[in-house]
């Protein structure tokens, strides 16, 4: 034991001065933990896990070994209480039933949905027959139907009358679970509307940056119709509420759709822009260049810009990181020191984490930080070799760029394909003609529309700025045309992600030769990976939709309806079949609205409507019926009705030893999101109101 003690204190010591970037890691770690639990911890226990975080403080005073040690445990403590508070500082009412009626609120964010719908976020809801106490803090409304009577904009207050349900839960057990992606947004509620949207009040003094990004994303696509428009009030205010569907999934086939994200590739040549125009106008004078700071001063004007750019596109988690690692190399030249790239790295993830633990669930702080994280270990490597080069100078400067397409593509690839089931074959490609348009053209231009816009001269820089967009859209509409541009993969298993952040991240804040152990965690996510395997059965928290595995892939009992779930299954599933054609693999005719299958021994009978049910008046042993209604048969078969998936949430069967059913219960547990059983009075309130 003694030996294995003085290993590992020579192990650490040899890491002595780069342990700091392993801070947001550990604290990852904690939050990580909090969110696998199946049960919600009790208010001791995050006491308990707060006060062992603050030990961190004593870690100095406890030697070369066990001080990083108890720092790691102490972050990792504090990590699972930070989540714990944040989940329950964001905690709001829940809807627990399906409403229809009047809805007022106030307009706070406007997006587009997936099927390409405007979609309003409410808050100061007014919801008819409901106790304030009752309604949700926010709800979200997918407009459909004939609109047009109003202009949304933010700050207003408008009436509508529409559909509202509970935050669906996951669409397969150990899915992406949308009710707690829902809980830290405050979303209480979503729905749609048919009816018009009403103007109620106009807006008042609040949301001033909502209104100003939106006003400015009006004046930037009055001036630029069409999707070069909409793309560059993306890229400037983060509004991509005018971008059309086939354009966005056109920029996803290409890798290009981070162009898109207001993040480090953005906030970075938006403040070097700023900070060497400053430089050099203050340079010219011979008073300044003589008698003024000018570093520091350019330094100051590219930070406020940094913070009105943050500002002004909303803060997502990739534009906060963006803006902490700016800030933090500008600050540095402002107090004359040397900014550590790791360092601020791991500065901007303590900083995300400690402000929204949730974030580290998500694709986009898991890309961002990857991309980011391999970029800064790479290059720190790069610069050694630049000092010994014995190649052109001219040459370093397109190293860099075909490098950094590369190194952030390699990293990022791995979260796109797990969280997001394709990769795009082309990206290299494709970003190496955009990327370089996008950092010499496009950004420098837009900071220039922006001046110019107060002396209504804007639309000259608007101008010059969509021919380097149309470029890139062509780019990625034309690299998303090739024969195999896109490939699909499975889903993989949850131990995947984690042993794929252990590799790469021994790989990049690792010193010395053992980083290459971080190979041995890589090597072993890939074999888990090949190892995938897809349920044979997999059911809808609805019952509406029933999907069973055969050779030829993904057979649905539906070919429309139930078009969110039957879209995640068949990515899930890597087969890259739409719904339709996943409809067509089903092995019997469908009759009469009643789907039959038989796998083996098992046979699956889905009855969708009160018709179908009716048709049905006994089941057997070895049946899985499922129902899109209530049902009772006598028998011994499996049944799955709207009360039994309420409480079992989506439902996959494994055909491995037998057959295995899966909830998404069992696997999630019961957490503050998931909220309690539906009142069953408020049920019967609103079947009358709907009829």
């Amino acid at each position: 034991m003694g030996q294995v003690l003085t290993w590992l204190a020579a192990l650490l010591l040899g890491q002595r001065g780069h342990l700091f970037p392993w801070a947001p890691v550990c604290l990852a770690i904690g939050i990580g933990v909090y969110f696998s639990l199946r049960a919600e911890p009790s208010a001791a226990v995050l006491w308990a896990c707060g006060g062992l975080g603050c030990l961190a403080l004593l870690q100095h005073r406890a030697g070369p070994l066990w001080g990083p040690l108890l720092g790691a445990v102490a972050l990792a403590a504090a990590g699972f209480a930070l989540a714990g508070v944040r989940a329950q500082q964001v905690a709001g009412p829940v809807l627990d039933f399906r409403y229809y009626g009047a809805i007022e609120g106030r307009v706070v964010r406007i997006d587009r949905s997936a099927s390409d719908a405007l979609r309003l976020t409410l808050d100061r809801v007014v919801l008819e027959r409901m106790d304030p106490d009752e309604v949700p803090l926010r709800v979200r409304v997918s407009l459909h139907g004939t609109q047009g009577y109003l202009d949304p904009r933010p700050g207003q207050v408008v009436i509508l009358t529409g559909h509202l349900s509970p935050p669906g839960g996951a669409v397969e057990p150990g899915g992406f679970d949308f009710r707690r992606h829902a809980w830290f947004l405050r979303l209480g509620a979503v729905g749609y509307t048919r009816s018009p949207v009403l103007l109620l009040q106009e807006a008042d003094d609040g949301l001033p940056v909502a209104r100003l990004r939106l006003w400015l994303s009006a004046r930037v696509q009055e001036a630029l119709p069409g999707e070069r428009g909409a793309f560059a009030a993306a890229i400037m205010t983060g509004d991509r509420s005018g971008m059309g569907q086939e354009t966005l999934q056109a920029l996803r086939d290409s890798n290009l759709a981070h162009l898109l994200a207001i993040s480090g590739l953005h906030m970075g040549l938006l403040a070097g822009f700023v900070f060497a125009a400053l430089r050099l106008a203050l340079i010219l004078p011979r008073h300044a260049r003589h008698h003024w700071p000018g570093k520091k001063l350019a330094a100051l004007g590219a930070l406020l810009a940094a913070a009105g750019y943050l500002a002004l596109s909303g803060g997502n988690v990739a534009t906060e990181r963006a803006f902490i690692m700016v800030a933090a190399a500008l600050c540095a030249l402002l107090l004359d020191r040397r900014a550590l790239s790791l360092r601020s790295v791991a500065i901007a993830a303590l900083v995300v984490l400690v402000m929204r633990p949730e974030a580290l669930l998500g694709p986009g702080f898991q890309m961002s930080f990857a991309a980011t994280t391999a970029l800064v270990a790479v290059f720190e490597q790069f610069s050694l070799l630049q000092r010994d080069r014995k190649w052109p100078r001219w040459i370093s400067p397109i190293l860099s760029v075909v490098l950094s397409s590369a190194v952030a593509g390699a990293a990022t690839a791995p979260v796109g394909m797990a969280h997001f089931n394709q990769v795009a074959q082309y990206g290299l490609v494709a970003n190496l003609m955009a990327v370089p348009v996008m950092g010499i053209w496009v950004v420098p231009l837009a900071v220039l529309a922006a001046l110019l816009m107060p002396l209504g001269l804007d639309w000259i820089a608007l101008e010059l700025m969509a021919l380097g967009l149309g470029w890139i859209l062509g780019v990625a509409h034309t690299v998303a045309d090739w024969e195999g541009a896109v490939g699909h993969v499975v889903a993989p298993g949850s131990w995947v992600l984690p042993l794929i952040a252990l590799g790469g991240l021994l790989l990049c804040l690792w010193r010395g030769r053992g980083r290459l152990a971080g190979l041995v965690p890589l090597g072993l996510a890939v074999v888990l990976w090949a190892a995938t395997d897809r349920p044979g059965v997999l059911i809808s928290d609805s019952g509406t939709l029933v999907g069973i595995m055969l050779p030829e892939g993904r057979a649905l009992s539906r070919d429309r309806g139930s078009g969110f779930v039957a879209g995640v299954w068949l990515e899930n599933d890597g087969r890259g079949h739409v719904q339709p054609e996943a409809a067509a693999l089903w092995p019997t005719p469908v009759e009469g609205r009643v789907a039959r299958a038989a796998l083996g021994d098992l046979e699956i009978l889905h009855l969708q409507g009160k018709r179908a049910a009716r048709s049905v008046t006994s089941c057997h042993s070895g049946q899985i019926v499922v129902s899109s209604v209530a049902l009772s048969l006598p028998g011994g078969c499996e049944v799955f009705d709207p009360p039994r998936l309420g409480e079992s949430g989506s439902v996959a069967v494994w055909l491995r030893d037998g057959v295995q059913v899966v909830t998404d219960r069992d696997l999630s547990g019961h957490r503050l999101w998931h909220g309690g059983p539906p009142d069953p009075v408020k049920v019967a309130r609103s079947a009358v109101a709907d009829q």
